[in-house]
């Protein structure tokens, strides 16, 4: 994909949607009709018992069908019907981690895509305890979040990805 487009469209839409809501790092791109609920989706965090505990509800992908209408006049839509010639999605949303931080050692219910649209050489995503870093050069990544993954961002500059749930590959 352009990311000279991906990155200026991604400007504007902070304007009109700026990362907010109950967990700050989040725009989605995908919603549920008649809903404005966005809740993040159930994971799970290892144990060092060797179990595994369940952290938030279930969250239903096939149901984020309404594509943001704040968005359509933008490359996010082109992006966004590719996709969907390639995959069934779930939630697409726009993902930022702050310099300096990272999440915790989870796995996920499925798989996701990951398109980078703002990073720095400090981002790496370790996925089953390998690390790499993704460039923000308009490559689609895949990334088996079925396994256990972090993503840690120990540069000085924010990282932003478009992360899409697939639920099916066509």
């Amino acid at each position: 994909f352009n990311i000279d487009l991906l990155e200026q469209d991604l400007k504007s839409v902070r304007t009109l949607v700026p990362f907010g809501g109950t967990f700050g790092n989040c725009i989605s791109v995908t919603q549920i009709p008649n809903s404005m609920d966005d809740p993040r989706g159930i994971f799970w965090i290892p144990q060092e018992n060797g179990t595994e505990e369940q952290r938030e509800k279930h969250v239903d992908e096939s149901k984020y069908t309404l594509f943001n209408p704040l968005f359509e006049q933008t490359y996010f839509k082109t992006l966004y019907e590719q996709l969907l010639t390639k995959y069934d999605l779930g939630r697409v949303r726009i993902l930022k981690l702050e310099p300096r931080s990272c999440l915790s050692y989870h796995r996920d219910p499925e798989p996701r895509i990951h398109i980078p649209l703002i990073t720095n050489p400090g981002a790496l995503m370790i996925i089953d305890q390998f690390a790499t870093h993704l460039p923000a050069d308009g490559g689609v990544y895949y990334t088996n979040t079925l396994k256990y993954h972090s993503v840690l961002n120990g540069g000085e500059t924010e990282r932003i990805h478009l992360v899409a749930t697939i639920l099916n590959q066509k």
